[in-house]
């Protein structure tokens, strides 16, 4: 084992996390498990969470001054990196000329140029807050415009926390949906049908007995793991919808400006009717985005009659850190970024191969993920029946090196342009030997 190994580990049994652990306490007298959203309190890998203190590059630092290689970057907005200057630079300069006025600014409009750029289908848009915000949004247009009420949605695709998107699939191939969350009226969950990702025969069934306004997808799934597309799903998935009239909505809030320079349809060659973004779109600040086809976009107020509003929506803040993170993302960099991604999953599945530990990786871009599993993950089915816990085995081993990962076995990762190749061998260094704690089961990290 090398030195660099040997000090990992000794930092490892050192680990601790009195001024996190404080914080977390203060926390859970005043939000809901201690936490602004559900994965941070890291249900779906125990232990106590750690809280952050600042970040720079690919790394981040917690209070208690732990450093940490970070592969989840926000959840995927952070493409140049945590803290990168050009960011940072451009809302400095824009935070002095004020910080929100509820009244359109050319920054709006210059974020809208670069997305129609690199994303020409996309040939009208509306920003607005979340990616909830976008996904609800479109799902309204989609409905308003064909007068239909159902919306096909994939199991273990996540599209925001709008009642319409959380339900589940039933026992059956697909099935309509049941609330996944109390509070969500069941009459209001039953307009959603339900089908498993690359199960196209469950799809044109579907389509054959509903009347479906959208049919909504993740392009990539990353909420349920890294899940790709079959060569054929999304093709065929396009032709089935034009056939029966429903509109193709992709989800590409985790993959636009990650899978491909221009997205998924740059990377499918398949056109979809409309579009929601979030995360690299917005640099690491809170704004999202729907858009599609002009006369679709045309029935949104005030051109049309389909209401969506925003007070924070077009922030002038927001829109300047997604000026810079796309300016500074050139076709070049995407490509250095998925270099450096391709080799960090080639290191991981070789480790695994040395530790004698089932394992499947893959990705798209910068966007990347595993499963402890020999077969590949088709379905979240497939996923379900990985080894999660030896995830969360793993989790923690790489979290104790110095290896900051999804604190959940359904979630997608990602890479920086600010990850360079010294930090892609380091962090496989420490993998390595994290996979090695975990290789035989039930030994401890």
């Amino acid at each position: 084992m090398s030195a660099s190994g040997q000090r990992e580990i000794a930092r490892g049994e050192a680990f601790a996390l009195p001024a996190s652990r404080e914080i977390m306490k203060r926390a859970r007298e005043l939000f809901p498990g201690g936490v602004s959203s559900p994965v941070r309190a890291f249900g779906g890998v125990g232990g106590e969470p750690f809280v952050v203190e600042r970040g720079e590059g690919a790394r981040i630092w917690d209070v208690d001054g732990n450093e940490y290689i970070d592969f989840v970057l926000s959840w995927g907005p952070l493409i140049l990196g945590h803290a990168p200057p050009i960011v940072l630079d451009a809302l400095e300069e824009t935070m002095r000329r004020g910080t929100s006025f509820g009244i359109t600014t050319e920054l709006e409009v210059q974020l809208a140029e670069l997305i129609v750029a690199r994303m020409p289908h996309v040939e009208m848009l509306r920003f607005v807050s979340s990616g909830t915000e976008a996904t609800m949004s479109a799902i309204r247009v989609a409905r308003a415009v064909t007068r239909r009420d159902v919306i096909l949605k994939f199991d273990g695709c996540y599209h925001g926390h709008a009642d319409s998107f959380l339900v589940r699939a039933g026992s059956g191939v697909a099935t309509f949906g049941l609330p996944n969350s109390p509070g969500v009226p069941p009459v209001l969950a039953a307009l959603t049908v339900t089908a498993p990702f690359n199960d196209l025969a469950a799809v044109d069934r579907i389509l054959s007995e509903h009347d479906v306004a959208a049919a909504i997808v993740e392009p990539v799934i990353g909420n349920a793991g890294f899940i790709p597309p079959d060569a054929g799903f999304l093709p065929s998935l396009r032709e089935l919808t034009a056939r029966r009239g429903a509109l193709l909505v992709f989800d590409e809030v985790m993959t636009g400006f990650r899978i491909a320079y221009g997205g998924a349809r740059e990377r499918f060659g398949v056109t979809p009717d409309l579009t929601t973004l979030g995360k690299v779109v917005g640099g690491g600040l809170p704004v999202a985005a729907y858009g599609g086809r002009r006369d679709l976009m045309e029935y949104v107020a005030p051109s049309g009659p389909v209401y969506q509003a925003g007070t924070l929506s077009g922030n002038p803040l927001a829109m300047a850190a997604g000026i810079a993170t796309l300016t500074a993302l050139t076709p070049q960099l995407h490509d250095r970024i998925t270099e450096r991604t391709a080799g960090l999953v080639r290191g991981l599945r070789e480790s695994a191969a040395r530790h004698g530990v089932p394992l499947t990786a893959a990705h798209a871009g910068s966007m990347w993920g595993f499963f402890f599993r020999s077969e590949p993950v088709r379905t979240y089915t497939d996923a379900k029946a990985s080894d999660a816990r030896r995830f969360v085995r793993f989790f923690h081993a790489a979290l104790m090196r110095g290896v900051y990962l999804a604190p959940s076995p359904f979630e997608a990762a990602f890479m920086s342009a600010a990850h360079t190749d010294a930090d892609i061998q380091l962090a496989l260094e420490r993998l390595d030997d994290a996979m090695r704690a975990v290789s035989t089961p039930g030994t401890d990290a």
